[in-house]
């Protein structure tokens, strides 16, 4: 079994626990984290792309599952919304890294970046979105919209992952209703399955690092909780502000890697 802390030098350990701190505080306030945790983990020598995305997983629900905790003690989020939704993310998350193995994540890219797009302007153009709960649907409607929301979701967080609390929170605002500060409570919940289900995919090849994830785990806890804390305090203006700062770095990363792959030949 590999620890992945054998041949780790102590700048790199260093660049680690900052990454998995920042990491588990932008996860928690707006969902995001790989942007910084998976290029980090990358750094670490004779590490594989699969190992980093098994690692960076186990890191992750760490910190999502300690942000989760924090948000139900402070915010008391709508667990018979949130509980179905991350049964079903957490099977889309399963298929989304079986997809993964045969359908490079190249493929969906472009169309990510146009999503994200359309995500920012949509959130930059209707300043009101979010700032208060005014429910689109009710009874089974609501469940249901909520559990494809999952799905889709989950799938995404399978097959590709940077962005999904993202992408979980503006869903919720802008197709279910909630606020920003209740979507990310939820978002916090059905994270933490949709990591839990591609780690589950992850777990019998044998690429997680040990060591090196439970170091990850820990900082994200850390970084977990004070984004909590501060998002709860702050409320729905601040994680809105945030989220528009997250997602128009999400544009540029993905945007460069399309270029990359498709213009550049790279």
């Amino acid at each position: 079994m590999t620890s992945g802390l054998e041949e780790l030098q102590l700048a790199t350990l260093a660049l680690v626990v900052v990454g998995g701190f920042a990491a588990g505080w932008v996860d928690a306030v707006v969902g995001g984290g790989g942007l910084i945790q998976l290029p980090v983990l990358l750094l670490v020598p004779g590490i594989s792309p699969v190992q980093a995305l098994a690692t960076n997983k186990m890191g992750s629900i760490f910190g999502t599952t300690t942000s989760a905790v924090t948000y139900y003690r402070r915010a008391h989020p709508d667990l018979k919304t949130a509980l179905p939704m991350a049964g079903v993310a957490l099977v889309g998350s399963f298929g989304g890294a079986i997809v993964a193995t045969v359908l490079p994540a190249e493929v969906f890219k472009p169309i990510i970046v146009l999503a994200l797009i359309a995500v920012a302007v949509f959130t930059a153009l209707r300043p009101t979105a979010g700032t208060l709960t005014q429910l689109r649907y009710k009874g089974a409607r609501h469940l249901g919209a909520a559990a494809g929301i999952g799905l889709v979701i989950g799938f995404y967080d399978g097959l590709i992952g940077p962005g999904t609390g993202s992408f979980l929170i503006i869903a919720m605002v802008a197709l279910l209703g909630y606020n920003f500060l209740a979507s990310s409570a939820k978002a916090k919940i059905v994270n933490m399955a949709t990591n839990l289900g591609a780690l589950a995919f992850f777990l019998p090849s044998g690429a997680l690092l040990w060591g090196l994830g439970l170091v990850l785990g820990l900082v994200n806890m850390a970084g977990g909780y004070v984004g909590a804390r501060m998002a709860v305090t702050q409320g729905s203006k601040f994680i809105r502000v945030v989220f528009l700062f997250v997602v128009a770095a999400l544009i540029i990363k993905l945007g460069y890697d399309v270029l990359q792959e498709n213009v550049l030949g790279r």
